[in-house]
């Protein structure tokens, strides 16, 4: 049974960076394309970045230049290094998995990690 668990969230000034973490577990990871989501209240569930079993990558323009997705097979793990951080990327932060080439699925999904700018 997969399993994604989120670290690294926390509380930043605008300007600053973050870096999350998922560990996968419970599959070949290869197998996937590994997606992070983010929730905030009030508004809709966004689809951030996305990285596929051929590291193709993909990520929402208003993420673009500032965040990266990265993914580690060896170490089941799939990184968001999260730079220029302002207000409006508060939410809740988690990933998600689907069998390549689905990304953009929430099929299999973590708990999240928190994530919040200040001014």
């Amino acid at each position: 049974q997969v399993q994604l668990v989120e670290s690294g969230g926390g509380s930043v000034q605008a300007g600053g960076s973050l870096r999350l973490s998922c560990k996968f577990s419970g599959d070949t990871i290869r197998r996937y394309c590994l997606t992070w989501f983010r929730q905030s209240p009030g508004k809709e569930r966004e689809g951030v970045a996305a990285i596929d079993s051929d590291t193709s990558k993909s990520y929402a323009d208003a993420v673009k230049g500032r965040f990266t997705v990265t993914r580690d097979n060896a170490d089941k793990t799939l990184i968001l290094q999260m730079n220029n951080l302002q207000p409006e990327d508060t939410a809740l932060y988690y990933c998600a998995a689907a069998l390549s080439p689905e990304c953009y699925s929430e099929r299999l999904r973590g708990q999240g990690t928190q994530v919040t700018v200040s001014t």
